[in-house]
């Protein structure tokens, strides 16, 4: 009987002597937008390195809120993302720069000035001039 009773106490402490604690820290970098359809830029480190992510809400879902993320391997590859806003700024209404996972279309009207639509995957968001300036900025300051 005491066996048992010693078996229940040090089972869970021996179970877990294998399993190794992988802490990671996620910071955001820049809350583009707030509110109903947020967007933001996030950095998460971990023993691997360091990630990055686009949290943006699906805009073609109307009825639940459908939070998509875009994942950055890299600051290569976020830096890739930071060029095709800057070359899309220069551009024509109706450019696009398309990746393997995602695109970036540039939209304008007279009203309502540059809009840039991102598609990835499944999901969509859009947003405007200002928006892809915060995010232009903050990736340019990082190293």
């Amino acid at each position: 009987m005491k066996r048992l009773i010693l078996s229940f106490i040090f089972v869970p402490f021996a179970g877990n002597a294998g399993f190794h604690n992988t802490h990671s820290t996620s910071t955001v970098l820049v809350e583009v937008r707030s509110g109903e359809w947020p967007i933001s830029l996030e950095k998460t480190i971990d023993k691997l390195g360091a990630l990055y992510f686009l949290q943006f809400r699906d805009e073609q879902v109307l009825t639940n809120v459908v939070l998509d993320t875009l994942p950055f391997n890299d600051l290569a590859q976020l830096k890739y993302f930071e060029k095709a806003l800057s070359m899309l700024k220069t551009g024509n209404n109706g450019d696009i720069a398309k990746f393997k996972d995602y695109s970036i279309k540039r939209a304008e009207s007279k009203k309502e000035g540059k809009w840039y639509i991102l598609r990835y995957q499944w999901g969509l968001t859009n947003f405007q001039q200002m928006e892809a300036d915060k995010l232009i900025n903050t990736i340019r300051k990082l190293q």
